[in-house]
C-alpha cells in the first residue's frame, strides 16, 4: 500500500507549520522581556527578568518542536532534491544574517583600536572632550590584556582541530562509512564542549583578576564590553553548534542520514565552520593585532 504521506514529485510542499510565527512571537517576547530587565517597560520595574525568560523558554521550546517536524519530514521523504535546495538557501540566508550580525561587532571594535588617534583632534564640545582624551588610546591606559599565546591560542587550535574532525565526519558519510562519521562526531562535539570549558575559564580569570575593569583607568569598560560582546556571542554560537552537531550524532547513531540525503549534517557542518572562520577573526583582531 503505498504511503499517503510520501511526496508524488519534486515540488512537493511540505505540510504548513505554526512553529515559525510561533518562535517569531517568543523571540519578540523575549526581546521586550530583555528592554524591560535592563530599563523596565510596561509599568514594571528595571531587575524584572521573568517576562525574558517566558520568551527564553518559549524560543527554545518552538525551536526543539519545529526542529522534530523538519526530522519527521525527513524520515517520511518528503524532502524532495527541490525541497532540500530551499533548505539550503535558508541556511545560507541564516548564516549570511549572522555575518552581518559579528560584522556589526567588528565595525565597533575597529572603530576603536583604528581610528583612536583621530579622536585626539575632535574640537572641543562640552563633555565630548573628556571622552575623546578617554578613547585617545587604545586599548584604553591602564588596562591589562589578555596574553593571546595562552588559552585563546588553545582555543584555536581547539576549533580548527574540530574543523578537520567535522570534515572527516562529513565525507565519512558521503562514502557510507558510518563508524568513521560517528567518531568524527564524537570528536567534534568534545572540541566543542571543550572550547566552552576553556572560554569559561578564562573568564573567571578576567573577573578574577579585574582585567578590563580598572577604576581608576578612564572609559576603561570600554574595552571590556567590546570583549565580551564579540567573544561571548561567538560563545553562544559555539554552544549552539555543539547542540546542533550534539543531535546530528544521536540521529546518525539512530540510522539517520545516507550518502545521498544527509542535509541535516551538511547544515551543522556549515554553521561549525562559519564558527570556526569567525574566531580565527576574533583570534587575529581582538586577541593579537589590537588586545
Amino acid at each position: 500500500m503505498a504511503d499517503p504521506h510520501a511526496a508524488k514529485h519534486d515540488y512537493h510542499l511540505v505540510n504548513p507549520s505554526v512553529w515559525p510565527l510561533f518562535c517569531s512571537a517568543a523571540a519578540c517576547l523575549m526581546m521586550v522581556g530583555a528592554v524591560v530587565w535592563m530599563k523596565g517597560l510596561f509599568g514594571l520595574p528595571e531587575g524584572t527578568n521573568w517576562v525574558f525568560f517566558s520568551g527564553l523558554f518559549l524560543t527554545v521550546l518552538g525551536m526543539g518542536l519545529w526542529w522534530t517536524d523538519v526530522v519527521k519530514e525527513a524520515n517520511a521523504g518528503d524532502h524532495t532534491p527541490v525541497v532540500a535546495l530551499g533548505l539550503r538557501y535558508g541556511m545560507v540566508l541564516f548564516i549570511a544574517s549572522e555575518i552581518m550580525f559579528f560584522a556589526a561587532f567588528f565595525w565597533m571594535f575597529f572603530e576603536m583600536s583604528l581610528f583612536d588617534q583621530a579622536r585626539t583632534h575632535i574640537p572641543e564640545i562640552g563633555a565630548w572632550t573628556e571622552t575623546a582624551a578617554a578613547w585617545s588610546t587604545w586599548p584604553p591606559k591602564g588596562i591589562e590584556t589578555i596574553d593571546p599565546w595562552h588559552l585563546p591560542l588553545l582555543n584555536t587550535i581547539t576549533l580548527l582541530l574540530s574543523g578537520t574532525t567535522v570534515t572527516w565526519a562529513h565525507q565519512a558519510i558521503i562514502e557510507g562509512d558510518r563508524k568513521g562519521a560517528k567518531w568524527g562526531l564524537i570528536l567534534t562535539v568534545a572540541l566543542g564542549v571543550f572550547f566552552t570549558c576553556i572560554q569559561a575559564y578564562e573568564y573567571a580569570e578576567i573577573l578574577h583578576e579585574n582585567l578590563f575593569f580598572n577604576e581608576e583607568a578612564a572609559n576603561s569598560g570600554l574595552y571590556g564590553s567590546i570583549f565580551f560582546m564579540a567573544t561571548g556571542f561567538h560563545g553562544f554560537h559555539v554552544l549552539i553548534g555543539t547542540i546542533f552537531l550534539a543531535v546530528c550524532l544521536f540521529r546518525l547513531m539512530g540510522g539517520a542520514f545516507t550518502p545521498k540525503q544527509h542535509f541535516g549534517f551538511e547544515a551543522a557542518a556549515w554553521y561549525w565552520h562559519f564558527v570556526d572562520v569567525v574566531w580565527l577573526f576574533l583570534f587575529a583582531f581582538v586577541y593579537v593585532a589590537f588586545g
